[in-house]
């Protein structure tokens, strides 16, 4: 398997993944409120990179929006 079609595999796999917990998220407070703003600024950015062929972009989009979503709840902002 090419970089390329790996790569494009992650981010369709880490995509619906995010895309499925965002569904059961709420923020707790107006930092939460900021924090799942940004995941979902994070992930629609993604897929602007994604679809223009910048798959680096596209996967470094969703591990910002992985982190911020972690880091959100563990810090009890997200729920």
């Amino acid at each position: 398997m090419s970089i390329e079609a790996e790569l494009i595999k992650e981010i369709e796999k880490w995509s619906k993944k995010l895309d499925d917990s965002l569904l059961d998220v709420h923020a707790l407070d107006n930092r939460g409120t900021k924090m799942l703003e940004n995941v979902r600024a994070y992930r629609k950015d993604s897929n602007h990179f994604s679809e223009r062929g910048n798959l680096v972009k596209s996967f470094e989009c969703l591990i910002w929006a992985w982190a911020l979503l972690e880091i959100g709840k563990e810090l009890g902002h997200l729920i």
